[in-house]
This record gives structure tokens, sequence and C-alpha cells, in this order.
């Protein structure tokens, strides 16, 4: 039985469509695998900040910083949220990638260079080097961006809040390097 769109009204043919998708994200939550993406997020979160446990952060309040710079308590929770989206985005592609290997590759090459600045701007204080490093890290979590998005779109739009906040960290970076 065929039905034609002026024999519904508006009413229920939008009923209709909402109920499809209901039951498209039903489907969807039923085959997201709880485990994986938590295994993910906590691997991400560990890697992402593992130097932090030893370094602390307490050396952004002692020095001179550039106009604008955020507070001390906006950096974890900024951090959270990004390690949320790419632990999402990297579980995403997963899903989609017939390339998994390359995925985690990067994935992982872009934890690794996020770990070490840690290391380099607040366990070594060289901010220069840091200012480079951040930079290499911006061209990777771009590549990974650009891998992501051409599996799934949707998991390499997660990814863009984490290249801003980059952007948001070379310019502090520079600025800390310039004013110390």
């Amino acid at each position: 039985m065929k039905i034609y769109l002026e024999e519904v009204d508006n009413t229920s043919f939008f009923c209709y469509i909402l109920s499809k998708k209901c039951i498209l994200l039903v489907g969807d939550i039923m085959k997201f695998n709880f485990k994986k993406f938590f295994f993910i997020l906590i691997i991400t979160i560990l890697v992402g900040s593992f130097f932090t446990f030893f370094t602390g952060t307490s050396v952004y309040n002692e020095i001179v910083k550039p106009p604008f710079a955020p507070k001390g308590f906006i950096f974890p929770i900024a951090w959270g949220i990004i390690y949320l989206l790419i632990s999402i985005a990297l579980y995403m592609v997963l899903e989609e990638d017939t390339e998994k290997d390359l995925s985690l590759l990067i994935y992982g090459v872009q934890l690794f260079f996020n770990s070490v600045w840690t290391l380099i701007f607040f366990g070594f204080k060289n901010y220069l080097l840091g200012f480079v490093w951040i930079f290499l890290l911006l061209i990777v979590v771009i590549s990974m961006f650009l891998h992501f998005y051409k599996i799934k779109k949707s998991a390499g739009l997660l990814v863009i809040p984490y290249i801003i906040w980059l952007f948001i960290a070379l310019y502090l970076n520079i600025g800390i390097y310039l004013l110390n």
C-alpha cells in the first residue's frame, strides 16, 4: 500500500518521520558498545594527561600570561570535553573504518604529542619548544580531522573543538614564551 503525501495530513506525516528517527536512534543505541567506548575514553584520559600527574600545572598560575588568558580552572573542563569528543570520534571511526590500524595510529600519535607537550611546557618549562611541539600537535590533529572526516563526517566534526583549543593554546604558549 502506497501512501501519497497528499493523503496524509502534515501532523501524521511528521509523527511518522519522528517515529522512524526514534527507531533508528534506539537501534544505534542498542548497537553501541559501552565497554569499547569507555575503554577508549579511559585510555585517552590516562595517556593524554599522563605527564600532568608528574609535573602538575601550578606553573601556569606563577607565570606572566598574555591578554585574554583563561583562568586555570578552565583547562580541566576544556580538556575533559575535548577528551570526551575525540573518544566519541574514534569510537565512531572504528565502527565504520576498514583501515582501523591507520585510524588508531593517527589517534595514538596525537595523544603522544598531546601528553609530551605537558612534560615540555610544565616539566621542563621550555616554552619555545612547547610552542613548536604544540604546532606539530596541531598538524597531527588536523590530519586526524581530515582522516576521520573522510571516514565519517560527524566524527571529523567532533575534532573541530580540539583544533580550536589548540589555536588558543598556540596563542597562550607563544605569549608565555615572549613574556617570560
